[in-house]
């Protein structure tokens, strides 16, 4: 839980070109996050994003 009392259990996590991955932001739906993923990755730069949901092991 958030200090406000929300659940945001869906991560974005976004890798640049060295392999260095960083949190994006958090969600509460699974669909929330995948809409931000596919809208960050559609901007053709170099860089992967994906969802994950809190507490599973990274890519």
């Amino acid at each position: 839980m958030t200090d406000s009392g929300a659940v945001l259990p869906w991560l974005v996590i976004r890798q640049d070109g060295n392999g260095n991955c960083y949190r994006v932001g958090r969600y509460a739906t699974e669909a929330e996050a995948q809409k931000i993923a596919d809208a960050l990755d559609g901007r053709g730069h170099q860089r992967l994003y994906w969802v994950e949901r809190v507490g599973r092991t990274a890519r």
